[in-house]
C-alpha cells in the first residue's frame, strides 16, 4: 500500500504541473512539499510511466523518416521535406526553402560560413533567405574554386556575395578554378595572396553548407568547366567512387577514394571539412541517392536536408510513396 500511496501523490503532482499548468513553486506551497521534492516527483512520474510524452507530427512533416535516418546512419540531425513530385527541380526547390528557414533560425552571431558555390540546391536556399535585420555572420567563405565559364561563374559569385549580404557578413571569394589543369598549375594559383587568404579561412569555418554530387557532375558544375574529363570520371567510378562533396570522392561505405585528381582540386578537402563544427548537406533526387548514402557514412555530416522520396529510398521504404500507396 505504501507504493500505491506514493504513486497517488506523484500522479497528483504531475496532474497539477502538466494539466493545470501550475509552477513547481505553487505545487510545493499547495501540498506543503519542498520544491526539490516536487522536482523529483515529476521525474519519477516519467520513470513510472505516469506521464508519457507523445508528439503529433503536423501534416507534411516526416518525423519517422527523420528518426530513421538519424538511427541508421548515426546522423545527429535530419530534415525531410514534403515534395509533390519525385523530380529534381521540385526537390531542389523544397530543400532550398527548408534550408533557408533552418539557417535563419539557427545562425549564430560571428559565425564563419563555408559554402560550395557550384550547387543549384544551395542557390535555391539563398533565393529563399530573408535579409537579417541585424548582421550575424562574420564571413561567407567560398570553399571550392569559383572561376570558370563566365556565364555560369556569375551565378557562383552571386551565390557567395548574396548569402554574405543577407547574413550581414563579408564575402571571401576563392578566385581560382575549381579544377586546375595540373598539380603544378594548382601550386601557381595557390601562390596568389588573395587565394591564399581565402583558403587560410577554411580552418575558421564554423558552419559548412555543402551539396552532394553523384560521380556524374550536376548541370551547373558541368557547365562551369570545373569538372574532370569523362575518362577521368570513369576511372574514379572504377576505383569505387559513388559520389563527391566539393569534388572529393568517396565510396559506398564512406571511405575516401584517393586519386591523382585530388592534387588538382582547389578547395576544401575532407579532412578540413571533418573539423567543422556543423556540416549541413543539401541533397535529394533518385540519381543522387547512392551518393547520399555514401556521404552519410563518411561521418562528417551534422545534418542532411532531403526530400521524402529520397529519405524513403535511403531507408528502403520506397513503397510508402509509390503511386496509390497511403502516405504515413
Amino acid at each position: 500500500m505504501a507504493r500505491i500511496n506514493e504513486l497517488r501523490l506523484i500522479a497528483r503532482v504531475a496532474q497539477m504541473y502538466h494539466v493545470e499548468n501550475k509552477r513547481q513553486a505553487e505545487i510545493a506551497r499547495h501540498l506543503r512539499l519542498s520544491q526539490a521534492t516536487v522536482s523529483r516527483m515529476l521525474k519519477r512520474a516519467q520513470d513510472e510511466g505516469i506521464v508519457r510524452t507523445t508528439i503529433a507530427a503536423p501534416s507534411g512533416t516526416y518525423g519517422d523518416l527523420e528518426t530513421g535516418l538519424r538511427e541508421r546512419f548515426n546522423l545527429p540531425e535530419a530534415i525531410v521535406v514534403e515534395c509533390a513530385e519525385d523530380r529534381d527541380g521540385a526537390i531542389m526547390a523544397r530543400i532550398g526553402e527548408a534550408a533557408a528557414h533552418f539557417l535563419e533560425v539557427t545562425l549564430q552571431t560571428g559565425e564563419v560560413i563555408g559554402v560550395s558555390s557550384w550547387s543549384e540546391t544551395i542557390l535555391k536556399m539563398v533565393d529563399n533567405i530573408h535579409p537579417m535585420k541585424t548582421g550575424k555572420a562574420k564571413y561567407v567563405v567560398q570553399t571550392l574554386g569559383g572561376m570558370g565559364n563566365p556565364a555560369v561563374q556569375t551565378h557562383a559569385t552571386q551565390l557567395t556575395t548574396r548569402l554574405a549580404k543577407l547574413t550581414g557578413a563579408e564575402p571571401r571569394l576563392l578566385s581560382a578554378q575549381g579544377v586546375a589543369q595540373s598539380r603544378e598549375a594548382k601550386l601557381v594559383m595557390l601562390s596568389d595572396p588573395y587565394v591564399r587568404e581565402t583558403i587560410d579561412l577554411f580552418s575558421s569555418i564554423t558552419l559548412a553548407i555543402i551539396g552532394i554530387g553523384a560521380v556524374e557532375p550536376s548541370r551547373m558544375l558541368a557547365s562551369s568547366g570545373n569538372v574532370f574529363s569523362a575518362g577521368e570520371l570513369s576511372d574514379v567510378a572504377e576505383a569505387g567512387a559513388v559520389g563527391d562533396m566539393s569534388l572529393r570522392f568517396f565510396d559506398k561505405d564512406g571511405r575516401m577514394v584517393k586519386t591523382p585528381l585530388d592534387d588538382r582540386v582547389i578547395g576544401m578537402d575532407m579532412a578540413q571539412l571533418g573539423k567543422v563544427e556543423r556540416v549541413i548537406a543539401l541533397a535529394g533526387g533518385k540519381s543522387k541517392t547512392r551518393a547520399i548514402a555514401g556521404a552519410l557514412k563518411t561521418g562528417v555530416l551534422s545534418m542532411l536536408i532531403t526530400d521524402k522520396f529520397t529519405a524513403a529510398r535511403l531507408l528502403d521504404r520506397e513503397q510508402e510513396f509509390e503511386e496509390g500507396a497511403e502516405v504515413a
